[in-house]
């Protein structure tokens, strides 16, 4: 892994601009269904470049490490969110999936109604543009450290008023991405939360070689289709014809201070992606597997809900509110692994929650 072995000072005498090896890179997409989405690439200078949507949630897009891609990109490609088209399914038309794709606030899963009101699938704030976006480097104890943060408003008219404020931030050195996300009720009702953090493995991080390591105390396959494949959950297959998705709740195991763990490993390509998340503020974790040809994903999926809509029995149990005011945090780390070594040390890790 590249590192800078060098102060401030120092690394200045290599280069004019610290954009030679790190940085945060803004741009306007200017063709297709993209054409004036707003944008930031993101390069830690140790291996890890990353895009952020600005316009769509600051959602992650493309991630890859060391030269090698690890997100899913869907069909429609990213699509500006004026196309959005919040009808039954028209999600998918837009849904680019990325490494990252944030679900909610009100409605997470299958399309629904709800004393009048239409919920679309998997909510809204994902087609949201962001706003108060800043982006920035700075040094912090001799560390160039990356941050991108912004404010998301999901709000109408004698209705809710609900804002997902999102700080992003990768340091030099160190292969991790942080999210600290805070949800705010600025109404004076209380309102239901549903949060989902969809995030999309893909080749070729994702192939038949890959598998999908966890800390499962108890799984609990969605439907039929997923109680067929469940013997082997965590195994990849290559492209299946007419392959129908599998979806699996998993209950995980935590520390004692509910922090947990889930990845996928690739030991052919000695990488691996792992997602961190604390039981406390999401206490479901959604697996979307997902081998057909051409949709070829895996979703990992930290959330505070079942993917069956607000008006799925699982959901009622369990529902979320926000009272008037209060505010709720979500904090989540993307590391990636590299070599057997932090491959191993990252599977003992979440071995040693069973």
């Amino acid at each position: 892994m590249t590192t800078i072995n060098s102060n401030k000072r120092g690394l200045l005498k290599y280069v004019g601009d610290f954009s030679q090896v790190f940085g945060i890179k803004e741009f306007t997409m200017v063709g297709g269904k993209a054409k004036g989405v707003r944008a930031f690439d993101v390069k830690n200078g140790s291996g890890l470049e990353f895009t952020i949507l600005a316009d769509r949630c600051l959602d992650i897009a493309g991630l890859s490490f060391r030269g090698t891609n690890c997100s899913y990109i869907a069909k429609a490609g990213l699509v500006a969110p004026e196309y959005y088209n919040e009808s039954g399914i028209g999600f998918l038309r837009s849904y680019l999936a990325g490494f990252l794709t944030t679900c909610g606030l009100r409605n997470v899963g299958s399309p629904c109604e709800v004393d009048g009101e239409a919920f679309p699938l998997h909510g809204r704030i994902g087609n949201t543009p962001a706003e108060e976006v800043c982006a920035s480097t700075e040094w912090i104890d001799d560390v160039p450290v990356m941050t991108i943060s912004g404010k998301m408003k999901e709000a109408r008219l004698f209705g809710e008023n609900l804002i997902l404020g999102r700080t992003i931030t990768c340091r030099h050195g160190e292969n991790k991405i942080h999210l600290k996300n805070t949800i705010e009720n600025c109404g004076f009702k209380k309102e239901a939360l549903m949060l989902l953090f969809h995030f999309n493995m893909g080749y070729p991080l994702l192939d038949e070689d890959a598998i999908l390591v966890t800390p499962t105390g108890k799984l609990t396959p969605r439907d039929q289709d997923a109680t067929n494949g469940e013997e082997s959950y965590n195994q990849c297959q290559p492209p299946t014809p007419d392959y129908a998705e599998q979806v699996f709740y998993h209950n995980l195991n935590a520390d004692q201070n509910g922090g947990t763990c889930v990845a996928l490993i690739n030991k052919k390509l000695n990488l691996g992606a792992a997602i961190h998340f604390n039981k406390n503020q999401l206490f479901n974790f959604t697996q979307w597997k997902q081998m057909g040809e051409g949709d070829y994903v895996m979703g990992m999926e930290p959330c505070n809900c079942y993917v069956g809509g607000r008006t799925d029995p699982r959901n009622a149990p369990i529902q979320e509110y926000l009272e008037p005011g209060e505010i709720r945090n979500f904090d989540i780390t993307i590391e990636l692994v590299n070599g057997m070594e932090e491959i191993d040390a990252l599977i003992s890790k979440i071995n040693s929650l069973h």
